[in-house]
């Protein structure tokens, strides 16, 4: 699908909203759209935890921005930090598995603003690096920004970034920036675990 979507843009350059979790997610992701679309990358991630760690991913963002050449210039959107709006989201499920339905809720939350925010600012489409982990479910992330674009009216770019070693690019890509790799996925409960 997201072949087929990309073929179709022919010498098209749309607008994307590109929701990131980290530099090392984004790197491999942002080179392979960097020279398909007009990008702007949107830090929205209330489930990292603790603040520090939240504010050391959003360094490495503009870290990275400042170091990876795309075709295209790529701009930030930094979404406001509310830790509360993933804690409401996600009361009674803090004993859920890694994966579970807390982490779905998560998705939904971060997937829910990405589109709301593509709608209220004219992109033609909107996706996430989050696929790009062999941690995370692709099949299910895809569902839910499906739905969120159904909602909010704007198409979402289905992908699986960590097909074509796209997370192995991505690891490649870290070291040669000398990007900080987190080790957990970023929320109290995954690091716990």
């Amino acid at each position: 699908m997201f072949e087929k979507t990309l073929a179709s843009l022919g010498d098209r350059t749309p607008r994307l909203l590109l929701h990131a979790c980290c530099a090392p997610c984004l790197s491999s992701v942002l080179e392979r759209l960097g020279e398909r679309f007009d990008v702007t990358v949107l830090y929205y991630n209330p489930n990292i935890y603790p603040r520090e760690e939240y504010e050391k991913r959003l360094d490495e963002l503009y870290k990275l921005l400042r170091l990876q050449k795309t075709g295209n210039a790529v701009r930030l959107l930094c979404g406001e930090y509310r830790p509360e709006d993933y804690y409401n989201i996600i009361g009674g499920l803090e004993k859920e598995p890694e994966g579970g339905g807390r982490c779905r809720l998560c998705f939904e939350l971060r997937l829910g603003e990405t589109a709301r925010l593509a709608r209220e600012g004219g992109y033609d489409y909107f996706t996430t690096t989050l696929t790009v982990s062999p941690h995370k479910n692709a099949e299910l992330i895809n569902s839910i920004g499906g739905a969120m674009s159904e909602k909010y009216g704007v198409p979402y770019l289905f992908s699986d970034f960590k097909k074509r070693d796209g997370y192995r690019r991505s690891i490649e890509l870290s070291n040669i920036y000398g990007l900080y790799r987190q080790n957990y996925c970023g929320c109290e409960f995954s690091k716990r675990d």
